[in-house]
Protein backbone atom coordinates (compact mmCIF):
# COMPACT_ATOMS: atom_id res chain seq x y z
CA UNK A 1 0.00 0.00 0.00
CA UNK A 2 1.25 3.59 -1.18
CA UNK A 3 1.78 5.87 1.60
CA UNK A 4 1.36 9.70 1.65
CA UNK A 5 4.03 11.94 2.87
CA UNK A 6 4.31 15.91 3.25
CA UNK A 7 7.94 17.68 2.42
CA UNK A 8 9.09 19.75 5.79
CA UNK A 9 11.15 21.91 3.21
CA UNK A 10 13.58 23.23 5.61
CA UNK A 11 14.93 25.28 2.69
CA UNK A 12 12.11 27.47 3.06
CA UNK A 13 10.86 27.50 6.55
CA UNK A 14 12.36 28.15 10.02
CA UNK A 15 12.80 25.77 12.89
CA UNK A 16 9.38 26.67 14.65
CA UNK A 17 7.02 26.43 11.67
CA UNK A 18 8.92 23.43 10.77
CA UNK A 19 7.50 21.73 13.68
CA UNK A 20 4.23 23.47 12.66
CA UNK A 21 4.25 21.78 9.50
CA UNK A 22 4.89 18.84 10.64
CA UNK A 23 2.03 18.45 13.45
CA UNK A 24 -0.39 20.41 10.47
CA UNK A 25 0.55 16.80 8.06
CA UNK A 26 -0.32 14.86 11.08
CA UNK A 27 -3.80 16.45 11.57
CA UNK A 28 -4.11 16.32 7.73
CA UNK A 29 -3.89 12.53 7.59
CA UNK A 30 -0.54 12.48 5.63
CA UNK A 31 1.41 8.96 6.59
CA UNK A 32 5.34 10.82 6.99
CA UNK A 33 6.90 14.21 6.72
CA UNK A 34 10.33 13.96 5.14
CA UNK A 35 12.66 16.80 6.18
CA UNK A 36 15.87 17.57 4.51
CA UNK A 37 19.52 17.93 5.84
CA UNK A 38 21.00 20.84 4.35
CA UNK A 39 23.38 24.05 5.74
CA UNK A 40 22.49 25.98 3.23
CA UNK A 41 18.84 26.37 0.72
CA UNK A 42 19.65 26.19 -2.73
CA UNK A 43 19.19 30.11 -3.35
CA UNK A 44 18.37 33.11 -0.65
CA UNK A 45 15.41 33.36 -1.80
CA UNK A 46 14.27 30.39 -0.38
CA UNK A 47 15.89 31.94 2.79
CA UNK A 48 16.10 29.20 5.68
CA UNK A 49 18.53 26.09 7.03
CA UNK A 50 17.98 25.24 10.65
CA UNK A 51 19.94 22.14 12.18
CA UNK A 52 17.93 19.29 11.15
CA UNK A 53 19.22 17.62 14.50
CA UNK A 54 17.35 20.03 16.66
CA UNK A 55 13.99 20.38 14.38
CA UNK A 56 13.82 16.25 15.04
CA UNK A 57 13.39 16.52 18.68
CA UNK A 58 10.68 19.10 18.77
CA UNK A 59 8.73 17.05 15.84
CA UNK A 60 9.00 13.97 17.87
CA UNK A 61 7.12 15.69 21.23
CA UNK A 62 4.81 18.00 17.95
CA UNK A 63 3.64 15.04 16.39
CA UNK A 64 3.51 11.93 18.50
CA UNK A 65 1.88 9.44 15.89
CA UNK A 66 3.05 10.72 12.22
CA UNK A 67 6.53 8.47 10.95
CA UNK A 68 9.21 10.89 10.36
CA UNK A 69 11.78 10.04 7.36
CA UNK A 70 15.20 13.10 6.86
CA UNK A 71 15.87 12.59 3.06
CA UNK A 72 18.46 13.26 3.56
CA UNK A 73 21.86 13.39 5.42
CA UNK A 74 25.14 12.82 3.79
CA UNK A 75 27.55 11.23 6.42
CA UNK A 76 30.61 11.14 4.62
CA UNK A 77 31.75 15.43 5.41
CA UNK A 78 30.13 17.71 7.09
CA UNK A 79 29.93 15.70 10.10
CA UNK A 80 31.79 12.54 11.05
CA UNK A 81 29.49 9.24 10.89
CA UNK A 82 30.30 8.39 14.29
CA UNK A 83 28.55 11.29 15.30
CA UNK A 84 25.79 10.83 13.11
CA UNK A 85 25.29 7.38 13.85
CA UNK A 86 24.39 9.62 17.63
CA UNK A 87 22.10 11.63 16.38
CA UNK A 88 20.19 9.17 14.28
CA UNK A 89 19.98 6.76 17.48
CA UNK A 90 18.59 9.03 19.73
CA UNK A 91 16.65 10.93 16.93
CA UNK A 92 15.14 6.86 16.42
CA UNK A 93 14.43 6.67 20.51
CA UNK A 94 12.74 10.35 20.44
CA UNK A 95 10.40 8.55 17.46
CA UNK A 96 10.08 5.46 19.12
CA UNK A 97 10.25 3.64 16.20
CA UNK A 98 8.62 6.37 13.80
CA UNK A 99 12.15 7.43 12.27
CA UNK A 100 13.55 6.41 8.63
CA UNK A 101 17.15 8.10 7.74
CA UNK A 102 18.03 8.76 4.57
CA UNK A 103 21.40 8.66 3.31
CA UNK A 104 23.49 9.77 0.35
CA UNK A 105 26.65 11.12 -1.17
CA UNK A 106 25.37 14.58 -0.75
CA UNK A 107 25.72 18.62 -2.89
CA UNK A 108 28.85 20.77 -2.59
CA UNK A 109 26.77 23.47 -1.46
CA UNK A 110 26.09 21.77 1.93
CA UNK A 111 29.41 19.50 2.01
CA UNK A 112 32.50 21.87 1.50
CA UNK A 113 31.75 24.23 3.99
CA UNK A 114 34.82 23.13 6.10
CA UNK A 115 37.18 23.83 3.23
CA UNK A 116 37.68 20.18 2.18
CA UNK A 117 38.10 18.78 -1.22
CA UNK A 118 34.82 18.11 -2.48
CA UNK A 119 35.66 14.00 -3.47
CA UNK A 120 34.67 12.39 -7.29
CA UNK A 121 31.56 10.81 -7.28
CA UNK A 122 33.33 7.35 -7.27
CA UNK A 123 35.29 8.13 -4.03
CA UNK A 124 31.82 9.63 -2.64
CA UNK A 125 30.62 5.97 -3.12
CA UNK A 126 33.00 4.80 -1.64
CA UNK A 127 33.04 7.03 1.36
CA UNK A 128 29.47 6.50 2.02
CA UNK A 129 29.66 2.59 2.43
CA UNK A 130 32.19 2.95 4.64
CA UNK A 131 30.32 5.87 6.39
CA UNK A 132 27.16 3.06 6.71
CA UNK A 133 29.31 0.24 7.66
CA UNK A 134 30.55 2.38 10.67
CA UNK A 135 27.27 3.77 11.80
CA UNK A 136 25.71 -0.26 11.96
CA UNK A 137 28.79 -1.43 13.93
CA UNK A 138 27.93 2.12 16.41
CA UNK A 139 23.95 1.00 16.31
CA UNK A 140 25.27 -2.45 17.64
CA UNK A 141 26.39 -0.80 21.22
CA UNK A 142 29.51 -2.67 21.25
CA UNK A 143 32.65 -0.65 21.44
CA UNK A 144 33.62 0.21 17.88
CA UNK A 145 37.36 1.11 16.63
CA UNK A 146 37.71 1.43 12.55
CA UNK A 147 40.84 2.72 10.78
CA UNK A 148 38.77 2.77 7.28
CA UNK A 149 39.80 4.37 4.20
CA UNK A 150 38.13 7.57 4.66
CA UNK A 151 37.08 7.06 8.36
CA UNK A 152 38.75 6.84 11.63
CA UNK A 153 36.91 5.40 15.08
CA UNK A 154 38.83 5.05 18.46
CA UNK A 155 36.75 3.13 21.13
CA UNK A 156 33.39 4.47 20.69
CA UNK A 157 30.05 3.18 22.03
CA UNK A 158 26.80 4.62 21.83
CA UNK A 159 25.41 4.04 25.24
CA UNK A 160 21.71 4.43 23.99
CA UNK A 161 21.94 2.70 20.69
CA UNK A 162 18.19 1.91 18.47
CA UNK A 163 16.02 0.70 20.35
CA UNK A 164 13.96 -0.24 17.15
CA UNK A 165 15.57 -1.01 13.79
CA UNK A 166 16.10 2.80 12.04
CA UNK A 167 15.83 1.89 8.37
CA UNK A 168 18.81 3.69 6.44
CA UNK A 169 17.28 4.30 2.80
CA UNK A 170 19.72 4.98 0.65
CA UNK A 171 19.82 7.72 -2.26
CA UNK A 172 20.47 6.96 -5.75
CA UNK A 173 19.66 9.03 -9.25
CA UNK A 174 22.13 6.65 -10.96
CA UNK A 175 22.69 3.42 -11.98
CA UNK A 176 25.86 2.96 -9.92
CA UNK A 177 24.28 4.35 -6.81
CA UNK A 178 21.43 2.47 -7.52
CA UNK A 179 23.54 -1.22 -7.22
CA UNK A 180 24.97 0.53 -3.83
CA UNK A 181 22.05 1.10 -2.52
CA UNK A 182 20.77 -2.32 -3.13
CA UNK A 183 24.09 -3.59 -1.29
CA UNK A 184 24.19 -1.36 1.71
CA UNK A 185 20.70 0.36 2.34
CA UNK A 186 17.27 -0.86 3.67
CA UNK A 187 15.36 1.26 0.82
CA UNK A 188 15.90 3.18 -1.68
CA UNK A 189 15.78 7.06 -2.26
CA UNK A 190 15.11 8.46 -5.59
CA UNK A 191 13.22 10.83 -8.24
CA UNK A 192 11.10 8.68 -9.48
CA UNK A 193 12.81 6.76 -12.64
CA UNK A 194 11.47 3.43 -13.38
CA UNK A 195 15.21 2.66 -14.59
CA UNK A 196 16.79 3.39 -11.56
CA UNK A 197 14.08 1.28 -9.24
CA UNK A 198 14.67 -1.20 -11.52
CA UNK A 199 18.71 -1.38 -11.39
CA UNK A 200 17.82 -1.33 -7.56
CA UNK A 201 15.78 -4.23 -7.80
CA UNK A 202 17.94 -6.17 -10.49
CA UNK A 203 20.83 -5.52 -7.84
CA UNK A 204 18.78 -7.31 -4.89
CA UNK A 205 16.95 -4.14 -3.47
CA UNK A 206 14.75 -4.37 -1.07
CA UNK A 207 12.30 -2.07 1.01
CA UNK A 208 10.58 1.28 0.92
CA UNK A 209 11.38 3.49 -2.10
CA UNK A 210 10.68 7.31 -1.58
CA UNK A 211 10.32 9.62 -3.97
CA UNK A 212 9.13 13.51 -3.87
CA UNK A 213 7.43 15.38 -6.30
CA UNK A 214 7.06 19.47 -6.56
CA UNK A 215 3.93 21.33 -6.63
CA UNK A 216 2.67 24.43 -6.35
CA UNK A 217 -0.89 24.77 -5.21
CA UNK A 218 -2.66 28.20 -5.19
CA UNK A 219 -6.24 29.76 -6.29
CA UNK A 220 -4.74 30.52 -10.00
CA UNK A 221 -2.30 29.26 -12.41
CA UNK A 222 -0.51 32.46 -12.41
CA UNK A 223 -0.32 32.77 -9.08
CA UNK A 224 1.26 29.36 -8.60
CA UNK A 225 3.53 29.84 -11.25
CA UNK A 226 4.96 32.92 -10.18
CA UNK A 227 5.86 31.64 -6.75
CA UNK A 228 7.47 28.78 -7.61
CA UNK A 229 9.54 29.90 -10.47
CA UNK A 230 10.41 32.92 -7.75
CA UNK A 231 10.82 30.40 -4.87
CA UNK A 232 12.00 27.02 -5.99
CA UNK A 233 13.62 28.02 -9.93
CA UNK A 234 16.22 25.05 -9.06
CA UNK A 235 14.11 23.02 -9.71
CA UNK A 236 15.04 23.41 -13.67
CA UNK A 237 19.09 22.99 -12.65
CA UNK A 238 19.65 19.75 -14.19
CA UNK A 239 21.79 16.47 -12.58
CA UNK A 240 25.81 16.89 -11.95
CA UNK A 241 25.11 21.01 -11.45
CA UNK A 242 23.17 20.21 -8.40
CA UNK A 243 25.97 18.13 -6.64
CA UNK A 244 28.65 19.94 -7.73
CA UNK A 245 27.38 24.25 -7.34
CA UNK A 246 28.84 25.25 -4.17
CA UNK A 247 26.88 28.19 -2.93
CA UNK A 248 23.44 29.83 -3.55
CA UNK A 249 24.63 32.32 -5.23
CA UNK A 250 26.07 29.76 -8.38
CA UNK A 251 22.69 28.48 -7.97
CA UNK A 252 20.63 31.50 -8.57
CA UNK A 253 23.08 32.23 -11.76
CA UNK A 254 22.39 28.64 -13.14
CA UNK A 255 18.90 29.02 -12.21
CA UNK A 256 18.71 32.36 -14.04
CA UNK A 257 18.05 30.39 -17.32
CA UNK A 258 15.03 28.53 -16.15
CA UNK A 259 11.98 30.39 -17.55
CA UNK A 260 8.24 30.34 -15.81
CA UNK A 261 7.39 28.23 -19.08
CA UNK A 262 10.09 25.73 -18.18
CA UNK A 263 8.55 25.22 -14.15
CA UNK A 264 4.60 25.44 -15.46
CA UNK A 265 5.65 22.26 -17.06
CA UNK A 266 7.30 20.60 -15.03
CA UNK A 267 5.87 21.37 -12.00
CA UNK A 268 1.70 20.96 -11.29
CA UNK A 269 0.69 24.87 -10.33
CA UNK A 270 -2.59 25.90 -9.75
CA UNK A 271 -6.14 24.57 -8.37
CA UNK A 272 -6.32 21.81 -10.34
CA UNK A 273 -6.36 18.36 -8.59
CA UNK A 274 -6.29 16.20 -11.76
CA UNK A 275 -2.70 17.85 -12.22
CA UNK A 276 -1.36 16.48 -8.69
CA UNK A 277 -3.12 13.21 -8.68
CA UNK A 278 -1.74 12.81 -12.23
CA UNK A 279 2.17 13.11 -11.23
CA UNK A 280 1.22 11.12 -7.49
CA UNK A 281 0.22 8.08 -9.95
CA UNK A 282 3.26 8.24 -12.23
CA UNK A 283 5.36 8.17 -9.38
CA UNK A 284 3.83 5.28 -7.83
CA UNK A 285 3.76 3.33 -11.38
CA UNK A 286 7.76 4.17 -11.59
CA UNK A 287 8.30 1.95 -8.27
CA UNK A 288 7.52 4.30 -4.86
CA UNK A 289 6.09 2.71 -2.14
CA UNK A 290 6.13 6.50 -0.69
CA UNK A 291 5.42 9.38 -2.09
CA UNK A 292 6.10 12.80 -0.72
CA UNK A 293 4.79 15.99 -2.08
CA UNK A 294 6.22 19.56 -1.60
CA UNK A 295 4.18 22.57 -1.64
CA UNK A 296 6.32 25.42 -2.70
CA UNK A 297 6.06 28.59 -0.59
CA UNK A 298 4.56 29.31 2.58
CA UNK A 299 0.61 28.19 1.70
CA UNK A 300 0.83 24.98 3.72
CA UNK A 301 -2.70 25.31 5.37
CA UNK A 302 -4.62 26.08 2.62
CA UNK A 303 -2.79 23.08 0.37
CA UNK A 304 -3.08 20.87 2.93
CA UNK A 305 -7.01 21.42 3.42
CA UNK A 306 -7.07 21.03 -0.55
CA UNK A 307 -4.57 17.60 -0.46
CA UNK A 308 -7.55 16.57 2.38
CA UNK A 309 -10.63 17.17 0.54
CA UNK A 310 -9.19 16.72 -2.81
CA UNK A 311 -6.32 15.00 -3.61
CA UNK A 312 -6.23 11.85 -0.86
CA UNK A 313 -10.21 10.99 -1.79
CA UNK A 314 -8.62 10.94 -5.26
CA UNK A 315 -5.92 8.41 -4.96
CA UNK A 316 -7.67 6.54 -2.22
CA UNK A 317 -10.70 5.68 -4.83
CA UNK A 318 -8.17 5.00 -7.13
Amino acid sequence: MTKFGLTLSSEEHPPRRLVELAALAESTGFDFVSISDHYHPWIDEQGHAPFVWSVLGAIAERAPSIDVAVGVSCPIMRIHPAVLAQAAATTGELLDGRFTWGVGTGEALNEHILGQRWPIAPDRIAMLREAVDVIRQLWTGEEVTVRGDYFTVENARLYDPPTNPIPIVVSAFGPVAARIAAEIGDGLWTGGDQEIVDEWSAAGGEGPVYSQISVCWAPTVDEAVTRAHRVWPNNGVPGQLSQDLPTPAHFEQASSIVTKEMIAEAVPCGPDPDAIVDKIRSTVDAGASHVYVHQIGEDQEDFCEFWKTHIAPALTSS
